[in-house]
């Protein structure tokens, strides 16, 4: 398995799964090789713009 972001072989490290629920059941949205390619995908992906950003817990 290949990490999501820089594909980098998965075999020497101990791989970031980003999972999300979908009707009831976990879906794998990637496999990250360490958190610095976590973060730029987030950042390429803009995920902390717009409403990814806002949360309101008591809501």
């Amino acid at each position: 398995m290949d990490c999501s972001y820089c594909g980098s072989d998965l075999a020497a490290y101990e791989p970031l799964v980003v999972e999300r629920e979908v009707d009831g059941d976990r879906v794998q949205e990637g496999v990250f090789c360490n958190y610095a390619c976590l973060s730029a995908r987030i950042d390429d992906a803009e995920l902390t713009s717009g409403e990814a950003c806002v949360w309101t817990p008591d809501e």
